[in-house]
């Protein structure tokens, strides 16, 4: 039988045409589903925006529904599943990610990372330190040891803390003497709390070798010398926190008294808290020179003066104990100043507090000014509580 050309010329016209209406109609999906996928993400973002959180997570499933493929989506997705605290539906999210054959490196570690923080937000620290350290050698490596960091020093793992720290310190991402300080300080603690001395002593060493002008490390020491009985020590490692952090020296100027009367040095210790006092005066450093001294109407004076320099709640009592206790009565002077703190103390306690946020004011308001509620405000003042 013969082969009748006519029919393949018939044929071809009717072929073209076949695929060029399947073209079109394959176009159009196309052109209607980038329409759509734009649409559904613009709209959730416009609801993320208005603060509609529920409604934009539902734009963005119906956005990654139009077009799974792409990553951003899953992205938005999953951190506004973190922020909502539904940790469980973005670490969903995230795992999908990774287990996207097709994922470009950067967006595999990006998902890594963001897997890491759904962890960490969870609470399941032992997941997150190990997706954290998945990201080593990636563009993400300085924010994982930065988490990594956060989260050793929140479950106490001191050591992993400080080897962390030294690497961050070795790649160049700033100073982490301080820290490193005070993780070494938090050993010697728990090393003393075992009763362990030699462990204890080393790690307070290290401390001062990672940061000298550290205060706390001087602290720990001197405090353990007077445990110790060890006055003279103490005083030393305390005199020299004196010079190195005067601030700092308030936490233990107590105990700086107490050591000095103990080794007999109250002469020198007056004279140096004097010294100290009069550059930065402080209810510590007056309850410190009031310990040295015998002589009750010299501690009255010295409360007295200060009263006047600073007027505060504490001084006003210490006052009223060194006037009980000599049986002596308050100066006019005195009351006035007396007047004075109590009515500064009290102004704060004088305020209406909003029952909605918390927005204190002195005057009563029928509206909030800070969350616009209605009769939010309990007619009654803070110290009526």
């Amino acid at each position: 039988m013969d082969f009748d050309f006519q029919w393949l010329l018939l044929g071809l016209p009717v072929a073209f045409a076949l695929g060029w209406l399947g073209s079109r109609i394959d176009l159009r999906q196309w052109r209607s589903a980038q329409r759509e996928s734009p649409k559904a993400y613009f709209k959730g973002l416009n609801l993320l925006l208005n603060e509609q959180q529920d409604k934009a997570i539902d734009a963005f499933i119906e956005a990654v529904q139009h077009d799974p493929d792409t990553s951003d989506l899953h992205f938005a997705l999953g951190n506004l599943f973190r922020r909502r605290g539904e940790y469980e539906r973005a670490v969903r999210v995230h795992e999908h990610l990774l287990s996207r054959g097709d994922l470009p490196r950067a967006e595999r570690e990006r998902a890594q990372f963001a897997l890491a923080q759904d962890f960490l937000k969870a609470g399941l620290f032992d997941r997150a330190e190990a997706a954290y350290q998945a990201l080593e050698g990636t563009s993400f490596r300085t924010d994982a040891w930065l988490a990594l960091l956060t989260l050793y020093e929140r479950s106490r793992d001191w050591g992993k803390a400080i080897d962390v720290a030294r690497k961050l310190e070795a790649a160049g991402a700033g100073s982490f003497a301080n820290r490193i300080a005070h993780c070494w300080c938090e050993i010697a603690l728990d090393a003393d709390a075992r009763g362990d001395t030699a462990a204890a002593d080393e790690a307070l060493h290290k401390a001062r070798e990672a940061m000298p002008q550290a205060a706390r490390p001087l602290v720990i020491a001197g405090q353990r010398m007077a445990r110790q009985e060890r006055h003279e020590a103490a005083l030393e490692l305390w005199n020299e926190l004196m010079t190195a952090n005067p601030a700092a020296f308030a936490l233990v100027a107590l105990e700086y008294a107490s050591s000095a009367a103990a080794a007999s040095r109250q002469g020198a210790a007056v004279e140096k808290l004097r010294a100290l006092y009069e550059r930065a005066p402080s209810v510590d450093l007056l309850a410190a020179l009031r310990r040295l001294e015998a002589e009750p109407a010299v501690r009255r004076e010295w409360v007295a003066q200060h009263l006047a320099k600073q007027p505060s709640i504490s001084a006003a009592l210490d006052l009223l104990d060194e006037t009980t206790a000599q049986g002596q009565s308050l100066t006019t002077q005195e009351t006035q100043r007396l007047q004075q703190v109590l009515a500064q103390s009290a102004k704060p306690l004088q305020r209406y507090r909003c029952a909605a946020c918390g927005f204190e004011a002195s005057h009563y308001f029928w509206q909030c000014p800070g969350c616009h509620s209605w009769d939010s405000y309990p007619p009654r003042r803070v110290e009526d509580y």
